[in-house]
Order: C-alpha cells, then sequence, then structure tokens
C-alpha cells in the first residue's frame, strides 16, 4: 500500500476524532451544565412514568432509554469540563433514585390496575432493593470501605428495564411479554446484590481491624 493510500485510510478517523474534540470543546465553552442535563433526565424519566401510565410501554421506554443515558453523561461531562461540584454529585445521585422509583412506581400501578398483585408488589421490592443497594455503597463509604461488588448495579437495572418496558404486552410495536419477568428478575437480583455488599464490607471491615485478609474490590457502577 502506497504512503498515499494510508493517508486516505487515516484520513477519516483523524476527520472524526477533530470532530469529536471541536464538538466537546465548544460543549466545554457553553453554559451548558451538568446540572441541567440532569435536570432533562430527570424530565425524560417523568415522561417515561407517564407513557407508561397511560400504557404507551414502547414509548416510555424509549423515553426512559434516553433519560438514563443523560443520566450517564452528566457525570462524564462534570469530568470532562471542569464544571462538577459536590452539589452536582449530590443532585445527580438523588435525581438518580427518585427516576428509577418513579418509573417503577408508573409499572406498579399499571400492574395494580391490571389485577396483577404479586407483580404489583414486586415493584415495591426493587424499589426497596435499589435504594438498599445505593444506601449500602454509601453507608460502607462514610466507614471509609470502597463498596462497589454486587450484580444489580444501576446500569444493569437501567437495563433490565429498558428491556421490560420496550417488550412489553400490549406495547406499541411489539406483542410479547417481558415487563413482568423483568421486574422479577430485578426483585431477585437488588436482593442478591444487597447481601453481597453487605457480607463485602464485612469482610473488608475485619480486613481493617486485622482479622482476615483483605477481599477484592469490583468495579461496577451503583
Amino acid at each position: 500500500m502506497s504512503p498515499e493510500q494510508e493517508d486516505r485510510l487515516r484520513e477519516p478517523a483523524t476527520t472524526g476524532a477533530e470532530l469529536s474534540a471541536a464538538v466537546r470543546n465548544r460543549l466545554i465553552e457553553s453554559r451548558l451544565t451538568p446540572n441541567a442535563i440532569s435536570i432533562v433526565g430527570l424530565l425524560l424519566n417523568l415522561a417515561a412514568a407517564v407513557l407508561v401510565w397511560q400504557e404507551y410501554f414502547f414509548l416510555g421506554g424509549i423515553a426512559f432509554i434516553v433519560g438514563s443515558v443523560m443520566d450517564t453523561l452528566d457525570g462524564r461531562y462534570a469530568r470532562a469540563s471542569g464544571k462538577g461540584t459536590l452539589f452536582g454529585a449530590f443532585l445527580d445521585s438523588t435525581l438518580d433514585r427518585i427516576e428509577e422509583g418513579i418509573v417503577l412506581t408508573a409499572v406498579a400501578f399499571h400492574f395494580a390496575d391490571a389485577g396483577e398483585s404479586f407483580a404489583a408488589a414486586m415493584c415495591v421490592v426493587v424499589v426497596l432493593g435499589s435504594l438498599m443497594v445505593s444506601y449500602t455503597r454509601a453507608r460502607a463509604e462514610a466507614l471509609g470501605v470502597e463498596c462497589k461488588v454486587g450484580i444489580a448495579t444501576r446500569p444493569v437495572r437501567v437495563v433490565l428495564l429498558s428491556v421490560g418496558l420496550v417488550f412489553a404486552k400490549g406495547a406499541d410495536l411489539v406483542d410479547v411479554e417481558l415487563l413482568a419477568p423483568a421486574i422479577y428478575a430485578m426483585a431477585v437480583l437488588t436482593a442478591l446484590t444487597v447481601v453481597q455488599r453487605v457480607w463485602h464490607v464485612r469482610r473488608q471491615l475485619r480486613a481493617l481491624a486485622g482479622d482476615t485478609p483483605a477481599a477484592g474490590n469490583g468495579a461496577a457502577q451503583v
């Protein structure tokens, strides 16, 4: 291959990288803040809850997915732009819990309205489990122990709920039922994750006290 051909092959990648860098720099120079992205994520999740309440599951799933992506972007943007603040980090974590809760509440209402009391009850279990997954990490870190282990981290929960909403019975574009199975899976996995984190913190605290060797830490997100 000639040098000219190699240059032509490298050119699209170079152009793409330059465009990405230019967009990133423009965003950093703009007035856009991580908190604004967090608020947009909240609004999208509120829209998702309303759509689920009205049984537009597919559209609700899409709104939930996009809102969850915004929740991921706000932290990355805060780090890349240097605009992050302690309050912004606090707000981000708080809104994450609210957003997950309101969408699950809408799902619980749907099941209750349809007479599926067990599935509705499992939604409550999922909300409790999700809060405890987050709380165990926060409490552990307050004790000086990193606690990112466990299966049902937030990205996993988002994927499961998204699949359940998009492939719900009576959804706009599909005719299968994965919403209830997704809720059951989330209930089991969040409970298991809480147990994993409690066990992990116990081992780590005993290790800090010199009783047992330290256990390795995971690298998953809340």
